[in-house]
């Protein structure tokens, strides 16, 4: 026996089945919380409560523009603070200007994303007003 109580799992069964059924099997695993597919048959089988969850496509696919923006922003931020630094050592008038130029650049780049994600926000708001 382990420290915590529980016995080992030393047996194992082996099972056969299609595609098709694997593919069902597996989709209903991928809907519940279970970490491991074991954890989940092994719940089915024993008759134990099975928590799944309900998947919105319309959030999933704003939670992943969200996240490719926001790590888009931080690249940007990034960007903007190397400037920042390179222009506290700048030493004459010639290297001011090329920083200017280059902080310019990141300027719109920066205000472009920013539009970008205040569009998508509000297509957003749209969809889950009309919900």
């Amino acid at each position: 026996m382990m420290k915590d109580g529980k016995t080992n799992r030393t047996r194992i069964i082996g099972l056969r089945l299609t595609p098709e059924e694997f593919d069902k099997i597996k989709r209903k695993w991928k809907a519940s919380t279970c970490q491991k597919l074991s954890d989940y048959i092994r719940r089915f089988l024993f008759e134990k409560p099975i928590v799944t969850t309900y998947r919105n496509k319309t959030e999933d696919d704003a939670i992943a523009e969200l996240s490719r923006l926001r790590t888009e922003l931080n690249h940007i931020g990034n960007n903007f603070n190397q400037s920042v630094k390179r222009l506290h050592t700048l030493q004459n008038l010639e290297e001011f200007k090329r920083w200017f130029a280059g902080y310019e650049v990141e300027k719109r780049t920066l205000s472009n994303k920013v539009e970008e994600i205040k569009k998508h926000m509000q297509k957003l708001v749209e969809k889950w007003l009309q919900s």
